[in-house]
C-alpha cells in the first residue's frame, strides 16, 4: 500500500485529529484520499463555503476552523 501525505496531525481534549488542507476542493478524492485510512476524527479545511461530511471525514470552511463552532 502507498503511504498518502496528511498535512496535519492534532491533539485536541486528549484525542488525535487529522487535517488536509486546500485552497478550493476542486478533486475532492485527492483531497481526501491520505484521510481515509485513518481511523476518526478527519477533516478537510479550505476556502469553500459549503461544510460536508463524507465517508467520516468532515470538510470545513477555514473560517469555521478557525471560530471553532464545530
Amino acid at each position: 500500500m502507498k503511504l498518502k501525505k496528511i498535512n496535519f496531525v492534532a491533539e485536541k481534549q486528549g484525542k488525535s485529529i487529522y487535517i488536509q488542507v486546500a485552497y478550493l476542493l476542486i478533486d475532492k478524492k485527492h483531497r481526501i484520499g491520505s484521510l481515509e485510512i485513518c481511523s476518526k476524527s478527519k477533516f478537510v479545511i479550505s476556502m469553500d463555503d459549503a461544510d460536508l461530511f463524507y465517508k467520516g471525514i468532515i470538510h470545513l470552511n477555514i473560517k469555521d476552523f478557525l471560530l471553532n463552532s464545530w
